[in-house]
């Protein structure tokens, strides 16, 4: 794992002002190829542990336990270092020249699809930690919509409306992508100003929940058109995080990087399923 990572710029949506929506149909084109969903997470920063040349922290199986060594990778830069404290306070000697760092979601989502077939216990595995606070969310998310079930995973969340329960997506230039996001509070954004540019159509909208492993793998295994579509919004404070961190590395744009702000485009009917 390399420390220091070249990042792709990411669109803040949050920060822009909405200048179109549209609906898209309920997802259901070929599935992504490995590069194409690499792309689409390259721009995600995560968070881990690792030493001054990026090795990771890891923690392995007790004796006769099973499993091979796991590093965890933080979705909040915060929760990282709070757990990095807590190391620090009860295995001082453990931690010793270790910070949190940031990499790519693209970066382990690579490194666990190489590690597939290997030996269990020579393999690394790396284990996605999301923030408890969206998580609670998403439970809350799901008992008010009667699912009695304990949410799993990584919580994304996304916006549906008008009479076909289509995705809410935003205009990126002459594209149109549906926005997740790793934050309930950021996609809140999203939809209030939504409802200032249109109110009726605004109002139909709820806020579902999904979660990234899912998402995953209905990018690498199911035939979708709208799956290009989909853009994930890492949290705000994890960006400004990586900016703040890069020194002169500025983010280097890729190419095809959706414009500053959204273009505008008419209100449709999602298409029927």
């Amino acid at each position: 794992m390399k420390s220091l990572i070249r990042w792709s710029a990411t669109l803040s949506l949050v920060g822009a002002t909405l200048a179109g929506s549209v609906l898209a149909g309920a997802l259901e084109v070929l599935a992504l190829t490995q590069d194409q969903i690499l792309q689409k997470l390259r721009p995600v920063p995560v968070f881990t542990i690792a030493n001054s040349e990026g090795a990771p922290l890891v923690a392995s199986p007790q004796n006769g336990q099973p499993g091979g060594p796991v590093a965890g990778v933080f979705i909040n830069q915060t929760d990282a270092q709070a757990f990095l404290d807590n190391l620090k306070t009860r295995s001082p000697d453990v931690v010793k020249n270790v910070k949190v760092v940031p990499i790519s979601l693209a970066e382990v989502y690579r490194m666990n699809v190489a590690n597939q077939g290997k030996n269990e216990k020579d393999k690394l595995q790396f284990t996605v930690v999301p923030s408890r606070q969206q998580v609670d969310t998403a439970q809350s998310l799901l008992k008010k919509s009667g699912e009695k079930e304990q949410f799993n995973g990584t919580p994304l969340f996304v916006a549906r409306g008008g009479p076909e329960k289509g995705y809410l997506t935003i205009q990126q230039g002459d594209k149109a992508v549906i926005p997740m996001f790793f934050k309930k509070e950021e996609l809140q954004t999203l939809i209030d100003r939504f409802k200032q540019q249109d109110p009726k159509l605004a109002s139909t909208l709820e806020v579902q929940v999904l979660n990234l492993e899912g998402v995953l793998e209905v990018m690498r295994t199911k035939n979708d058109p709208q799956l290009d579509q989909i853009m994930l919004i890492p949290p705000r404070e994890s960006l400004e995080f990586v900016r703040s961190n890069m020194g002169n590395q500025q983010p280097q744009a890729r190419p095809g990087q959706p414009q500053a702000r959204p273009q505008a485009a008419p209100a449709k009917p999602a298409p029927k399923k």
